[in-house]
């Protein structure tokens, strides 16, 4: 593998293409933030904003400024969404809103706490960029306050509903403690003095994760029963989405490395193996998104698509695996996939990454690079990250 060449390749796609794509495109001078409903050409089709989006972009902008160009345009940027966040995006519950206008006035509030994580992490990364530690504070008490809520989801005022009737079905999802084991991983580099802290949070975090996991089916599930039961007899409990176990996956061995756990980065590279072998298209090439462990039909319409943010985890995941393993097992898999993912996603004509291909590989039509869910994050983050990898 050449890294001099993949990093020339990588850097140049962050900087010259997705980059200026969202700041030409996305940054709302007006009202603040990032506009994120974009089409092919960059063309806002929506003025709807997601909170996500205000929080990962803050985080993204904030990330680069520290970690690939001292540009004071970067931080411009997060203070803007940070300040959006502030100003317009937070309940009087202390929960935060999922999609809110141009302006600010909220629109949808969801029982899930995410928008809150994203927050989280926005807050951490600027306060490591700046030294603001009002900011850091402002990350410390939103963390405590997610973690009371995933702690005891029926705590008043909150009362998180679930999605169905616990009494009848009582599951618990997979994403819940892998984002929580991320965000606390980003807080913990911004607040030193209270590490210790952070690492017993996600003590609890890897093992709510490593109750998901069926050696039987070799697999992390999406969903299982509250008390880590397996319920093969319905659908729900089947499913897995390989890109959410390769996100995962990197996860768990940035924290193995960081506590030298040979156990933990084994588990990794273990839930890698699984999902990248279970979830690859045979046939098209690229990443399927969801897939029955039994090989039943998936209830979701969009179970065989291509979408762009797990060939980016997936990316991340090998090449960090190869690094800390020297197996050509992970090179062949990181080489396999960047050759895909920029034939397919990348779009040298208007910059950034199409959101949506179909199974054979085509861009669903019309072409979208940004919308609720899709903004300036995933593919970003897995540029920068792979970066430094390959500087390394």
């Amino acid at each position: 593998m050449n890294a001099v060449s993949y990093l020339e390749k990588f850097k140049k796609e962050l900087l010259e293409s997705c980059v200026p794509f969202w700041i030409n495109n996305g940054f709302d001078e007006q009202y603040g933030g990032v506009l994120n409903c974009l089409d092919r050409k960059g063309k806002v089709y929506s003025t709807d904003k997601s909170v996500w989006m205000q929080g990962r972009a803050a985080w993204t902008f904030s990330y680069l400024y520290n970690n690939i160009e001292k540009n004071e345009d970067f931080l411009k940027i997060a203070k803007s969404c940070l300040e959006f966040l502030d100003n317009h995006c937070i309940d009087t519950d202390g929960r935060m809103f999922f999609t809110v206008t141009r302006d600010g006035k909220p629109l949808r509030k969801r029982r899930y706490w995410f928008s809150e994580t994203f927050y989280i992490i926005a807050n951490a990364e600027y306060a490591m960029a700046t030294g603001d530690k009002s900011r850091l504070q402002i990350a410390r008490d939103k963390f405590k306050f997610v973690c009371g809520i995933y702690d005891d989801p029926q705590t008043d005022p909150y009362k998180i509903t679930p999605k169905s009737y616990a009494e009848t079905r009582a599951l618990k999802g997979l994403s819940q403690p892998m984002i929580l084991l991320n965000v606390a991983s980003i807080l913990r580099g911004a607040d030193k003095e209270n590490s210790d802290y952070y690492t017993r949070e996600i003590d609890k975090f890897i093992q709510d994760i490593q109750s998901h996991y069926c050696e039987e089916k070799q697999a992390l599930l999406e969903s299982v029963g509250v008390d880590g039961s397996f319920i093969f007899d319905v659908s729900e409990s089947r499913i897995v989405n390989p890109g959410h176990d390769i996100e995962c996956s990197w996860f768990l061995l940035e924290e193995g490395i960081y506590r030298n756990d040979e156990k933990l980065i084994s588990f990794a590279e273990k839930i890698f193996r699984n999902a990248i072998e279970f979830g690859w298209d045979l046939e098209y090439g690229g990443i399927l998104y969801f897939k029955d462990v039994n090989g039943n039909p998936v209830e979701a319409y969009e179970h065989d698509m291509k979408l762009w943010w797990p060939h980016n985890e997936a990316m991340i995941a090998s090449l960090m695996l190869y690094k800390q393993t020297n197996d050509c097992y992970y090179s062949d898999w990181f080489e396999k996939i960047t050759e895909y993912s920029f034939d397919k996603f990348s779009d040298p004509e208007y910059g950034e990454w199409f959101g949506y291909l179909r199974r054979d590989g085509k861009p669903t039509m019309p072409p979208c690079k940004g919308h609720t869910y899709k903004g300036p994050f995933h593919t970003m983050r897995m540029l920068a990250k792979c970066c430094l990898l390959l500087q390394d």
